[in-house]
């Protein structure tokens, strides 16, 4: 039971850095995209 609980903890951690290395990228791509837009209007 105790090792469940140590694995549980270790998935909930993973699962949040895995969450905000999404919102990372999410945040890079809409970035980039957002900059290219901005490039294209202004060219």
């Amino acid at each position: 039971m105790g090792k469940q609980k140590q694995d549980y903890s270790f998935w909930t951690k993973y699962k949040r850095f895995a969450a905000n290395e999404i919102l990372l990228y999410v945040i890079m791509v809409v970035g980039i995209v957002g900059a290219i837009i901005i490039i294209s209007l202004f060219t």
